[in-house]
């Protein structure tokens, strides 16, 4: 199917499901090797391994979040100018987009390969615990330039209406560094930059085959020669940055958090956060997943002057964002020790009996959590970034800070209710943001 007639044509319905739940899917798949990343580790190597991954895995989120700030900041522009009729500029914007991710990669690689064990000196490492979140960080690092396009290449794919291959790239790749991980770790019998090693592999080896056809010039944005100027560079950096903040943000937030954590209740407290974040990362990775597969659709129909198109797959993406975060917490909340023993076995008592509560608290802020992110989404969709780098910085740093200080004194029970607070706080703000933008921009007539 073309893409105006997928985005323009096609019924809201029928377009949630071709659209967001593939593209849901292929996050949740993309989201699984880190899940399986910390089941080999916790289960294979043991607690300190499993707390070094956990102390590293910040910094390596970070160095992806610029490429995925690259990837989604030039979606939308490429997504509008395609509405709009606009293919040269489209495409411009792509191959330059597609240049700044592989020079990201090499620059922020080579400062995490030589900076990593003092960052990780600063958040209270030593020792062993930290020769194996360097040696993990390390491996990241070199493999970032090619690596880093996976977190871009998936939303050109979608933008060309290759929704379906999205997904399937996503799905090969969590098997792909599963079975890179297992053969490292499993078989071979090697350290923890094992399990990176084989997850930068099976990410590797993705990015060469979902980028071929672009390479080819099979599909609908092509690359051109490039050229670079201000205000492309200023319009992908703008429209991503509410991404990227909400990424880096939340990871500066649990570098801080891991570095009270370490200190109130040692590497069990840590091992226990990370826990709490593999779990975290299932529910919205399934949320990312939905809203960002129906950006490209909503920034088109924008573009395109269709308001009563957008506000009704807007209208789907908010019901199946409340539906999916209410889920997550119901499971969380009734079952804390099967999703515990995924990562820790009895044979770490101390951390087994601290995640317990620590999930039961922590679930509650997807309670409403979905509402602060499908408004976030739908602000950058429609080209109102500002808007959503308030939620992204208020859910991801602002908010969480500040309760880090307000509730420490109530020891580690304080700190895992963090996240609920946080989610309280920041869906007051998007009401507030949602009622100002139907007040200054929406007269959309009768959508159905």
């Amino acid at each position: 199917m073309d893409q105006k007639t997928l985005f323009l044509n096609t019924s809201p319905t029928r377009l949630f499901f071709k659209a967001a739940l593939p593209g849901s899917v292929g996050m949740l798949a993309s989201s699984l090797y880190q899940l399986l990343d910390g089941m080999f580790v916790g289960q294979l190597l043991g607690g300190e391994a499993f707390a070094a991954l956990n102390l590293a895995m910040p910094l390596v989120i970070i160095n992806f979040a610029i490429s995925d700030l690259i990837g989604v900041g030039s979606s939308v522009p490429i997504s509008v100018r395609l509405g709009e009729k606009r293919p040269e500029e489209a495409n411009n914007i792509f191959t330059c987009a597609c240049l700044m991710v592989l020079l990201q990669g090499l620059v922020v690689g080579s400062f995490l390969f030589f900076a990593s064990p003092v960052l990780l000196r600063w958040m209270g490492a030593e020792g062993s615990l930290l020769r194996l979140a360097t040696q993990y960080i390390r491996v990241y690092a070199v493999s970032s330039p090619i690596t880093g396009m996976m977190y871009a290449m998936d939303n050109y794919l979608r933008i060309c209406g290759q929704i379906k291959t999205s997904m399937w790239l996503n799905v090969a790749m969590s098997t792909l560094c599963a079975l890179g991980e297992f053969l490292m770790l499993g078989v071979l019998g090697v350290g923890v930059w094992g399990a990176a090693f084989g997850a930068c592999m099976g990410m590797v080896i993705c990015v060469l085959v979902g980028m071929w056809p672009f390479f080819r010039g099979q599909l609908q944005l092509r690359f051109r020669r490039p050229h670079f100027t201000k205000s492309i560079i200023r319009q992908i950096v703008f429209c991503g940055t509410p991404t990227f903040l909400n990424n880096i943000a939340g990871r500066v937030t649990s570098i801080l958090m891991n570095t009270v954590l370490l200190r109130v209740g040692g590497a069990a407290a840590v091992s226990v956060y990370g826990i709490l974040m593999y779990a975290d990362g299932i529910v919205m990775q399934f949320l990312y997943g939905m809203c960002d597969s129906l950006q490209p659709a909503v920034g088109y129909n924008w573009g395109a002057g269709r308001r009563d198109r957008v506000l009704a797959i807007e209208k789907r993406c908010f019901s199946a964002a409340a539906i999916i975060s209410l889920l997550g917490a119901a499971v969380l909340y009734a079952f804390p020790e099967a999703v515990t023993s995924v990562f820790v076995s009895d044979s770490e008592p101390a951390v087994y009996a601290m995640a317990i509560p620590a999930l039961r608290l922590f679930c509650l802020g997807y309670l409403t959590r979905w509402l602060s992110f499908a408004t976030q989404s739908f602000m950058s969709a429609v080209e109102h970034p500002i808007q959503a780098s308030i939620l992204s910085v208020s859910t991801a740093l602002v908010f969480p800070v500040l309760l880090i200080a307000v509730l420490w004194p109530f020891g580690l029970n304080g700190l895992w209710f963090n996240m609920a607070g946080t989610a309280l706080l920041t869906c007051v703000v998007a009401v507030i943001i949602l009622l100002d933008f139907r007040r200054r921009n929406w007269n959309p007539g009768t959508a159905r």
